[in-house]
């Protein structure tokens, strides 16, 4: 914290105070006397988050770790929204040797705050730990394989997608697919219908999944035309894509891989909702699971 601004522990003054002087009792590495008084601030505020993690974090620092892994559970119970209790039981996990639960832990606590630079820093300490790497990959196309020509007669618009009177030919079109989403959201007014309260328009979950639906749909009529089959089944980035669509997990993925400013305001409404949606993106297609000993 910048000098002269102290951390505030709770609204209720003796809470805090009890806080304040387990601050000072674990600096000094009195662990029976922090855990002292961080269980007086529980008795006067019993859902304090911060006290009950912090009794597990000094049973950790006592190497206590199978009841510092009660209070982290604790702590989860208490605000299962909150990244911390999940990271640091993660931690205690791994180092009792349990690679599977702590790899669950850090699952659990992306989908918590996915937009917090600590949990990917934890997530890719244990991939090394672990022999094995975050796959974080962009799906589908990032830009259209095939420019339209700007020079083109303005009488025809440089993203105009048609429907597909007869079969898609090329890449191109998947990518315009897309672009004619996003435009239909953006300037034709979908985004207004669909969040009539919102004052101006922004880049939302569901412009975006329905943008690569879009983009999906003529992907899988491309790779099942023997002609155009080829495009795709050689391009990574696109069978990502498929898979995703596949597997129902567009959302999830958009969510934490193109969770930009506007996105990111539908993270907690979706979470509240598809929780477990959001943990299978993550388990399936973003953190391996560790190596078996031996391997």
């Amino acid at each position: 914290m910048p000098d002269g601004i102290a951390t505030k522990f709770s609204d209720n003054p003796a809470a805090d105070e009890a806080m304040r002087a387990r601050e000072a009792a674990f600096s000094r590495r009195e662990y029976d006397e922090a855990i002292r008084n961080y269980s007086k601030a529980l008795e006067l505020e019993p859902k304090n988050y911060a006290a009950v993690l912090f009794i597990g974090n000094t049973l950790f620092r006592k190497q206590e770790f199978a009841k510092a892994d009660e209070w982290y559970e604790k702590a989860i119970q208490l605000d299962p929204n909150v990244e911390t209790g999940y990271r640091y039981y993660a931690d205690t996990l791994a180092r009792q040797g349990d690679m599977a639960k702590s790899r669950s832990m850090l699952i659990r606590a992306a989908v918590a705050e996915p937009y917090n630079r600590m949990v990917w820093r934890d997530l890719m300490t244990w991939a090394a730990l672990n022999d094995t790497r975050i796959h974080f990959k962009y799906a589908g196309l990032l830009s259209d394989p095939k420019p339209i020509d700007p020079s083109a007669p303005k009488s025809e618009p440089l993203f105009e997608v048609k429907l597909f009177p007869q079969r898609p030919k090329d890449l191109s079109d998947a990518w315009r697919a897309y672009l004619s989403v996003r435009r239909d959201w953006k300037e034709h007014g979908k985004f207004k219908q669909h969040f009539p309260q919102e004052p101006g328009y922004r880049h939302s979950l569901a412009e975006e999944t329905e943008a690569l639906t879009a983009e999906a749909g003529v992907l899988e009529t491309l790779r099942g035309d023997i002609e155009t089959a080829e495009l795709v089944l050689e391009d990574q980035s696109l069978l990502l894509l498929l898979k995703l669509h596949e597997a129902g997990l567009l959302e999830p993925y958009a969510l934490f891989r193109l969770g930009d400013e506007g996105i990111a305001k539908d993270y907690a409404e979706y979470r509240s909702q598809h929780r477990n949606k959001l943990e299978e993106y993550m388990d399936k297609f973003v953190v391996p699971p560790a190596h078996a000993p031996g391997h």
